[in-house]
């Protein structure tokens, strides 16, 4: 199986997107995976996150947060079938894209993402960063302590049990160098998108991660409810972080999932 659908010149190209504080390296894995089965795979950089030179500190929009994001959607050729991707509060920057670039998207996937219809009053950024009555968030505070917090970072010591705690060791230190402050201000914007019949005529595919001790599976449940895909998967043994805990099964769905737009 490979990136064209033998009826045409299409190419079949995965866009990725990282949640908070993460980049496109938390990728490498699937990437991997799908070019060496022949398909194109793309992972971005948002506005201050992995190795884009932005201070993040200094991201108080999200449409600025998404940039890189929408200048790559920009510059895929029209003939690339684009599945995008999108993990955790990454679904926020994922379904605005949908929004934009409606005619460009084949498919949306959803990765223990925040999945809220656009138009909705419906919000999951405060269910993904609030989790019990632990204090797992440090906040930056880049314009001075008697301002909103302009970044936020989970405490290094919280990190293998809500990110990893199913993944590997020398991923979570791999993580450990480089995750960044996340732009709090900015992600506060994701849930401000008007409805828009024609994205909803986009597929949407959820995965749900199992044992996910940062993002429950019971209010993952509560958002393919509110806004039911076309397809639902479940990876079983996943923590949050399933492109570094289960590569090859999340690999295996995403063939599934984009399967059914090759019949």
């Amino acid at each position: 199986m490979g990136g064209g659908d033998g009826g045409d010149d299409s190419v079949v190209h995965f866009v990725f997107v990282h949640g908070a504080s993460h980049g496109a390296w938390c990728w490498y894995k699937i990437t991997t995976l799908l070019v060496a089965a022949g398909f194109k795979a793309t992972s971005a950089d948002l506005t201050g996150a992995g190795i884009n030179l932005t201070d993040s500190n200094t991201v108080f929009d999200f449409d600025h947060y998404n940039r890189p994001l929408f200048s790559l959607l920009s510059d895929i050729p029209p003939h690339h079938k684009i599945i995008l991707v999108g993990h955790s509060i990454g679904g926020g920057s994922v379904t605005e894209a949908l929004c934009r670039f409606t005619d460009k998207i084949s498919m949306v996937v959803y990765l223990a993402a925040d999945m809220v219809q656009p138009g909705s009053t419906s919000s999951t950024h405060d269910s993904i960063m609030t989790v019990g009555e632990e204090d797992i968030w440090e906040y930056i505070y880049g314009e001075g302590a008697d301002k909103p917090p302009t970044g936020v970072l989970m405490k290094e010591e919280f990190r293998r049990h809500y990110y990893y705690s199913q993944s590997p060791l020398e991923d979570v230190s791999l993580a450990s160098k480089l995750l960044r402050p996340a732009p709090v201000r900015a992600l506060g914007g994701a849930d401000k998108l008007s409805p828009n019949p024609e994205a909803e005529k986009v597929p949407r595919v959820y995965i749900k991660t199992a044992k996910d001790n940062l993002f429950d599976p019971l209010r993952q449940d509560r958002l393919v409810e509110k806004w039911p895909p076309s397809q639902l998967y479940i990876l079983e043994e996943s923590d949050h972080s399933a492109f570094f805990s289960v590569p090859t099964t999340l690999f295996a769905y995403l063939l599934r999932a984009v399967s059914f737009l090759q019949q």
